[in-house]
Order: structure tokens, then C-alpha cells, then sequence
């Protein structure tokens, strides 16, 4: 790999990863608007000042729920969580044939722009803890 593919690498790493932090807390919050739950967006990489606090294991971005109904279905809250899930379907197209693979082009480019897509569509861990126990987060948050 030459230099200017690394940096070319490097830079849609980055791009691509922030674009794909963004979509997916936009997918959670779609998800509860869609159920009528409020919500706040708190952009940490965007606003915190002290850049040198943000890590991988940090949350970059989060979707908090604020007060809802008591009778909120858990299942709503389920979908939201898993709903970045949903940024991994045009990867389906690669398997069946209709687009190309981009790990197949050997680009380093197209294999990071690849894997930070991916790695966006994940849900973390406190995605999967709303998961799991959904009427948890709806006691905590009940008015």
C-alpha cells in the first residue's frame, strides 16, 4: 500500500465513521418519533471541547428517551435499539450479486469505507441493554 491510499484510507475512516454515527442515532430517533416518544440527541464528538477524553469504548453520540407513558409498548423501545441494524441492508445486495463487493476491489479506500459503515450499523452495548430490558428503561423514565 502506498502512502496516499493510506491517507486516502484514513481520511474516509474517519468521514465515513462519522457519518455513520450520525445515521445511527438518527435511526433511533426515528424509531421513537415514529411511536410518539420524545427524545433528546446529545452530539458529544460535536460539542465536547476536551477531544481528548473521546476514545472507542466513549459514547460519541446518544439518544435518550425523556418521559413517556407508562403503557409505552417495550417493543417500540426494542426496535429503536436495534434499528441502526437496518444500515447493514445494502450489504445484501453485495451477497446476492446486484452491486459489486467493495472488499473485493483490494482499494483501501472502498475496505475502510466498508468497514466503518459497518461498524456504525452495530449496536452498542447500551443499544443492547434497551434491548433486553425495555421495562427498565420506561420505569426510569415514566411520568
Amino acid at each position: 500500500m502506498d502512502p496516499i491510499e493510506l491517507v486516502g484510507a484514513v481520511i474516509v475512516l474517519v468521514a465515513i465513521g462519522s457519518l455513520g454515527v450520525i445515521c445511527h442515532e438518527l435511526l433511533h430517533a426515528v424509531v421513537l418519533a415514529l411511536f410518539g416518544i420524545p427524545y433528546e440527541i446529545e452530539w458529544s464528538f460535536l460539542t465536547d471541547r476536551d477531544h481528548s477524553r473521546m476514545s472507542i469504548g466513549t459514547a460519541w453520540a446518544t439518544v435518550n428517551p425523556k418521559e413517556m407513558p407508562s403503557n409505552t409498548p417495550t417493543w417500540s423501545l426494542q426496535l429503536s435499539a436495534i434499528a441502526p441494524l437496518c444500515m447493514a441492508l445494502p450489504f445484501l445486495f453485495v451477497l446476492v450479486g446486484v452491486i459489486p463487493d467493495p472488499v473485493a476491489t483490494n482499494s483501501p479506500p472502498y475496505i475502510a469505507a466498508t468497514v466503518a459503515w459497518l461498524g456504525c450499523a452495530l449496536p452498542s452495548p447500551q443499544d443492547f441493554a434497551v434491548f433486553w430490558y425495555p421495562d427498565e428503561t420506561i420505569r426510569e423514565r415514566t411520568h
